[in-house]
């Protein structure tokens, strides 16, 4: 069975690397291209070259990576179990004692070493990665992180107290531009606010160091008929220490979409949204795909081993491999369509992101039993 098994996971992690390979290439093509209209440009004293481009771009194939593992693996497995069926090599393996629960075992051994694999390049390579892109083009052309027009919102409550901040662009290096803070009081009255050119998180992430802020205090007093009336004192700092629980983390959460975040970062993003009363069904749908996305490697696998059931004539092979790659990408549409709905609908997170793996798992087990049955 050793021998079996050697002979199944280097044909199939062969064909798996090479699929990866392929795609990868494919992606820093394109975005080698989307790069080049940056090549020449001049920031300070510094010029955007070819080599920068080539870094940056190198940079991205982590994500690329990630994104792309699941499907790889169903290309490489079907195509292995489809060529061991024409063969006959898998005719042979099972008359040597490569039983169907034994196949199957062999083949989900396999898809978690990929899983593992997966959640490593999500959670790890492709974030660290990605930031020393971000350092990079920061440096050498001047680019901050933003979201849209408006910037970045975050809310916080404080005593009683809810304050808004919206920071317009969070640049690679942490630091923050164009800051607003709003305080409200109990009865939604504005009772301060803080507009600072620049700012940065503490390393203590208890409190953000900004720079030119200036500041108007509202204090409301009632007139003679009762109606209230505000006066406003206006004060200027070079520099101010202003406490809050905001922590960088939650800065790039907002600025950046969920589907790059770490697990464990969108994860703390979610819970200060629910300690703060605002929507966080977005942010939780994006993190139970984040969790079940590395287990559809093990859909994959599944999928593809009813295809080593299957007697093919000659030539007949990629048909059913086509199919079988049909199938997989009707998987991640699937996928989409279950996130959109079910940010839509409010469906309950864990169940919309999981629905689409378990329907596949669901069919692809069915496909196998039946084959082996009928076979």
């Amino acid at each position: 069975m050793k021998t079996l098994r050697r002979l199944i996971y280097r044909d199939t992690v062969s064909a798996i690397g090479f699929v990866a390979l392929a795609f990868l290439a494919l992606f820093f093509f394109f975005d080698l291209l989307d790069e080049m209209g940056d090549v020449g440009r001049t920031v300070g004293d510094t010029t955007y070259t070819v080599w920068h481009a080539l870094l940056a771009v190198s940079l991205g194939i982590p994500n690329h990576l990630y994104e792309l593992l699941p499907i790889a693996v169903l290309i490489g497995s079907i195509f292995v179990m489809a060529r061991f069926a024409q063969s006959s090599e898998f005719t042979i393996m099972r008359t040597s004692g490569l039983g169907p629960w034994l196949a199957l075992r062999t083949m989900l051994l396999l898809g978690a070493c990929f899983v593992v694999l997966t959640v490593a390049v999500g959670d790890y390579i492709a974030p660290a990665a990605e930031r020393m892109a971000l350092v990079a083009k920061a440096k050498y052309l001047g680019k901050a992180s933003t979201t849209g027009s408006t910037g970045a919102w975050l809310k916080e409550k404080n005593n009683g107290n809810t304050l808004a901040v919206n920071v317009r662009a969070v640049r690679a290096d942490g630091a923050l531009q164009d800051i607003r803070v709003f305080q409200f009081d109990g009865q939604g009255r504005m009772v301060l606010q803080i507009h600072a050119d620049s700012g940065q998180v503490q390393s203590t992430a208890t409190a953000w160091d900004l720079t030119n802020a200036r500041i108007a205090r509202f204090r409301y007093t009632p007139d003679a008929q009762g109606a209230e009336t505000a006066q406003v004192t206006r004060e200027q700092a070079p520099s101010l220490e202003w406490p809050t629980s905001i922590t960088s983390e939650m800065l790039v959460a907002a600025v950046h979409k969920p589907d790059r975040m770490p697990t464990l970062e969108l994860f703390q993003f979610i819970q200060h949204l629910k300690a703060n009363d605002q929507s966080a069904q977005k942010y939780e749908i994006e993190f139970w795909r984040k969790v079940f996305y590395p287990l559809s490697c093990l859909v994959m696998v599944v999928l593809a081993l009813p295809f080593a059931y299957l007697h093919f004539r000659s030539g007949g092979i990629a048909g059913y491999v086509f199919g079988g790659v049909m199938a997989g990408i009707s998987f991640f549409l699937l996928n989409n369509v279950f996130g959109y709905a079910g940010n839509l609908q409010n469906w309950s997170p864990m169940l919309t992101a999981a629905a689409p793996g378990l329907i596949y798992s669901i069919l692809s087990l069915g496909a196998f039993a039946w084959l082996v049955i009928r076979r």
